[in-house]
């Protein structure tokens, strides 16, 4: 069943929510659903690419096969996934 919204359902639907959140709260949430939404892609895309490289996602368990651990110096260059999440921001008090 798709839907057809036309430009009075869209205003009724906009006034709706700014009653509900202020206009001070709404480009919060929006940009908190932005980057979201882009984050969200980003990861698609990444599995995509190891999908189709045909890396191995799995953690090896062969002594052989394990990287060599990084100098102290070399440590701070590595980027870690917890440096590029930012901190969550509450919608709701």
């Amino acid at each position: 069943m798709p839907f057809n919204l036309g430009m009075g359902e869209v205003l009724i639907i906009l006034v709706i929510v700014l009653l509900l959140f202020g206009a001070k709260r709404i480009p919060e949430i929006a940009g908190s659903l932005g980057k979201g939404i882009s984050q969200f892609k980003r990861n698609l895309t990444d599995v995509d690419r190891s999908l189709r490289e045909g890396i191995d996602t799995e953690p090896r368990r062969d002594a052989e096969r394990r990287p060599e651990p990084l100098a102290s110096a070399d440590q701070d260059l590595v980027r870690r996934p917890e440096d590029d999440r930012p901190e969550p921001k509450r919608l709701l008090s």
